[in-house]
């Protein structure tokens, strides 16, 4: 799964001793004769200046949240070794280490760094931009991200921007920019009708027409260093004159499955966008991954998705937004509003035994702005009735779990790497304080601090 993951860089980050050698003022050959001291060297084999080590570091809060138990703790101290944590604890059971840094971050809730696991780093490609510009964009964005506390997302494909997800990963990866930890899907793959115009644009989704198509595209993409693919198994919806909802459906069964098949055979993962209908109940007999929206997801399918061990991603804020409103009501005379059926569908969700709800927002830079995402959390709680608890495990652990990284990040555990949030308040009595994040460390280096004293 990992193989071509850095295939674009051609050295890793290595900080090298004040001996080592490197060409005249930078390459293999001769010590270091640049400017000031040794340096540390880029993944673009650039010189860049070294990052101090982290060190020890004693973290004090009055609140911690357990995202494995669902349950807040009273007063704990965490240590952390560089990016790791090695002890989490009472005060009376952990010993913070002689010479360790102390953040004391006094009554605050510490958490584990949220995940957003539906998310679009570039915005909606606009005429005459370049990718350049719209690289930077993308990289501003995840540093909002990061700043409101999503230590780690999922971005769920580069709206025609190619496989530059991909570069942003790497270099966040690597240390060259600051950023979430990120798992990305590239350019995403459509279905083009057989005997269609061809359209492929090299930077947009992917267009298949049969089920070799299909095999192929999944390999090229996981080959530029996808880790999900993103599939496209349902279009848009409209209202019939009955008020009864019709939704597109684009994929045939058999050339989903073997989108999905095959990308399971390279040990990857799927996430399909559907809204409902035919195309939503073919995603989960297709077997995707993760289901992302489902507008008219019914109780039958919902089962159907607790028996095969798939994950539901409603992005729920981002389809209660008004312009959804205004735009039902300008097509249907104010009859028919599709929010009404998706609130009722993400409720539905949340009262059946064992689906896994996710916690992924849409944000796109668009009608949802990056750094705003914890409005997620609210809708979850507000709209659809889960308890706080619930959806905060929704936005660490479950997420985590589905990514395939809970060996790492989504709770505060030794062993783990040290991605941690804090907020002033209590976030089980009011799910809104983690739209007020105060505190952010990712990998044990602290990005923002509005707490400790």
């Amino acid at each position: 799964m990992v193989g071509n993951r850095f295939a674009s860089f051609v050295a890793p980050l290595a900080c090298l001793a004040a001996g080592a050698l490197h060409a005249q003022a930078g390459g293999p050959g001769t010590p270091w004769r640049g400017a000031g001291a040794q340096p540390c060297f880029g993944i673009d084999d650039a010189a860049i200046q070294c990052k101090a080590p982290g060190g020890v570091v004693a973290i004090r809060a009055g609140h911690l949240f357990d995202s494995r138990a669902g349950q807040l703790t009273a007063e704990r101290v965490v240590v952390l070794r560089d990016d790791r944590i090695v002890a989490v604890g009472a005060p009376a059971e952990v010993s913070i280490p002689a010479g360790a840094r102390v953040i004391d971050l006094g009554n605050a809730t510490l958490l584990p760094g949220l995940i957003d696991a539906h998310t679009h780093m570039f915005n909606n490609p606009r005429p005459g931009m370049t990718r350049e510009l719209a690289t930077l964009i993308a990289v501003q964005n995840t540093q909002a991200d990061l700043r409101a506390g999503f230590t780690a997302v999922r971005d769920m494909s580069s709206h025609d921007n190619g496989y530059a997800d991909v570069d942003v990963r790497n270099a966040i990866d690597k240390g060259l920019i600051d950023g979430p930890r990120a798992q990305v899907s590239t350019r995403g793959i459509a279905w083009r009708a057989p005997g269609a115009a061809a359209e492929d644009n090299p930077l947009g989704r992917a267009m298949v027409s049969n089920a070799d198509e299909a095999r192929a595209a999944v390999r090229d993409q996981i080959e530029h260093g996808a880790d999900w693919i993103k599939l496209f198994p349902g279009g848009a919806y409209s209202f019939a004159a009955s008020g009864e909802p019709q939704y597109v459906t684009t994929y045939p069964l058999p050339v989903l499955q073997a989108l999905v098949d095959e990308t399971h055979r390279l040990g990857h993962k799927t996430a399909c966008h559907v809204l409902g209908g035919e195309g939503q109940a073919n995603a989960i007999t297709a077997g995707c991954d993760t289901i992302e929206h489902a507008f008219g997801l019914t109780q039958a399918q919902a089962n159907e998705m607790v028996r095969k061990g798939l994950y539901y991603d409603p992005t729920f804020t981002r389809y209660l937004e008004p312009y959804m409103d205004d735009n039902d009501a300008k097509s249907t005379g104010g009859k028919y509003s599709m929010t009404k059926i998706f609130a009722g569908a993400v409720t539905l969700a949340g009262k059946t035994p064992g689906l896994e709800i996710m916690v992924g927002s849409g944000v796109d830079g668009s009608t949802f702005v990056h750094g705003t995402q914890a409005l997620e959390f609210e809708s979850l709680v507000k709209r659809a009735g889960l308890a706080p608890a619930r959806a905060i495990q929704a936005g660490t652990i479950v997420n985590a779990r589905i990514m395939g990284w809970d060996d790492r990040i989504g709770s505060i555990e030794a062993g783990k790497l040290a991605d941690l949030i804090a907020v002033s308040g209590d976030p089980i009595a009011d799910i809104t304080e983690l739209q007020r994040v105060k505190f952010v460390m990712k990998g044990g280096r602290v990005v923002r601090d509005e707490l400790s004293h």
